[in-house]
C-alpha cells in the first residue's frame, strides 16, 4: 500500500498508478454531487448542454453538506460523506460522460462503477463515515455553488478547494479490483461455517 497526494485537475496516468488499498490525499478542487446533481448533469448531456462546472480531472464527493452564509461568503459546517451505493445505477454513465478521476464517498460501489473506472481511468475512494468535522478542516475555501435554488443545499453542486483532504482509501482502482466485492465474496464463502459455529444450520 502506497500513499499519494493528488492535485486537481488529476491526469489519467496518475490515476492508473493507484492500486486498491492505496491511500490518497486530495489537494485542489472537489465538487459535491449526490443523486439529484448526477441526474441533472446527465439530463443536460442528453440535451447537448454543458453543466456549469467542468468535471473532467476533478474529484466528485458524494456529500450532502451543512453550510452557512457569513456575510457574502459560504462556510462549511459539516461535510461528511453520504452512502455511495445510491449512485451506483448512474455513476458509470456519469464517469464515462464527464471523466472525473476520483469519486469519494462512504461504503462501496458495485460492478457498473468499477467497469467505468477501468474504462475511463478513475478510482473510487472510501472516506470514513462520521468524519464530517475532519472533512471540514480540510476544506479551506468554498469557491462556488450551482443549482442551489433548484436542488437545495444537500443536493446542489458545491465547489470546494481542499488541502490534503483525506485519508481516502482506494477501494476500486482502474485495473478492475473492487475491495468491497472481494470482502463480500469472502463473507459468503465463510457464511456456512459461521452458521455452523452459531448452531444455525
Amino acid at each position: 500500500m502506497v500513499e499519494y497526494e493528488l492535485k486537481t485537475p488529476i491526469k489519467e496516468e496518475d490515476v492508473r498508478k493507484l492500486r486498491a488499498g492505496d491511500t490518497i490525499y486530495i489537494i485542489g478542487r472537489m465538487i459535491t454531487a449526490r443523486d439529484e446533481a448526477h441526474h441533472k448533469a446527465l439530463e443536460l448531456l442528453k440535451k447537448g448542454e454543458q453543466p456549469p462546472v467542468d468535471f473532467e480531472g476533478m474529484v466528485i464527493y458524494h456529500c450532502g453538506p451543512i453550510m452557512r452564509k457569513v456575510q457574502d461568503k459560504w462556510e462549511v459546517v459539516a461535510a461528511g460523506p453520504t452512502t455511495s451505493t445510491r449512485m451506483e445505477l448512474f455513476e458509470d454513465e456519469f464517469i464515462e460522460a464527464y471523466k472525473p478521476r476520483v469519486i469519494v464517498g462512504k461504503g462501496g460501489m458495485g460492478k457498473r462503477t468499477a467497469k467505468a473506472c477501468q474504462k475511463v481511468g478513475a478510482v473510487y475512494g472510501a472516506f470514513t463515515g462520521g468524519a464530517a468535522l475532519i472533512a471540514k478542516q480540510a476544506i479551506v475555501e468554498v469557491e462556488d455553488v450551482f443549482w442551489l435554488d433548484e436542488l437545495g443545499m444537500p443536493e446542489c453542486l458545491w465547489v470546494y478547494r481542499a488541502e490534503r483532504f483525506g485519508p481516502v482509501a482506494v477501494a476500486i482502482d482502474s485495473h478492475g479490483t473492487n475491495l468491497f466485492d472481494q470482502m463480500y465474496a469472502k463473507m459468503e464463502k465463510n457464511r456456512p461455517r459461521a452458521y455452523e459455529l452459531a448452531g444455525l444450520k
